[in-house]
């Protein structure tokens, strides 16, 4: 069901302790209902890889994970040696490492007929657009996190008629590490991750 939906936002969320905590963001979306980012899932419960994941009565449920050497220093799945499951469906991912551009490094994938690309405005902003086709006009998501530790927060302005998919999606890129998005993210990344794997190697 296509739906016109105004600004929503989604708030930072934490319960546990340890190694069973859990954070993330949770909000009220209108005609969805409650949505809930888990990111990422605690890693008891995923050896070997870091897991974010999204679930509400009204939405598929959608889960990002990474796995690979590099889990060991990143707190949030990155795109490298990722998969995208959105409901029962496995959802393959492609993008330009070497793009010069913000539009010509985004993510592009296809889930249910529907292309979908992710592109980043900048670290803590994003884009989503479902894009248009014979029998819909598509939907154009736009994200901007905000806040640190216990006040961070998720706005997402719609422009269009959004599905179910389209929320599920949007809130699950809130918990995924986009810096390969842009130039400057990926180079940070690699460099934050190296230094990390150092120090904890000699720990």
């Amino acid at each position: 069901m296509h739906t016109a939906i105004g600004p929503f936002t989604l708030e930072f969320w934490e319960e546990g302790r340890t190694h069973e905590r859990r954070s993330g963001l949770r909000g009220t979306v209108p005609g969805f209902g409650e949505v809930v980012l888990t990111a990422p899932l605690p890693l008891k419960h995923t050896p070997g890889s870091v897991v974010s994941e999204v679930r509400g009565p009204s939405i598929p449920t959608a889960v990002f994970e990474t796995r690979g050497i590099h889990t060991d220093a990143t707190d949030l799945p990155t795109l490298n040696g990722s998969t995208l499951r959105v409901g029962d469906a496995m959802v393959h991912l492609r993008r330009n490492r070497f793009g010069l551009t913000l539009r010509a490094r985004a993510l592009h994938f296809r889930y249910g007929g529907d292309h979908y690309r992710l592109r980043a405005v900048s670290r803590k902003r994003f884009v989503l657009t479902r894009r248009a086709d014979d029998e819909d006009p598509g939907v154009t998501l736009t994200a901007k996190q905000s806040g640190l530790g216990g006040g961070r927060k998720l706005v997402v302005r719609t422009t269009g008629r959004a599905v179910a998919a389209d929320i599920a999606l949007v809130a699950l890129f809130a918990g995924v590490d986009r810096a390969p998005l842009t130039r400057g993210g990926a180079v940070r990344a690699v460099l934050g991750r190296s230094a990390r794997l150092l120090a904890e190697s000699q720990a």
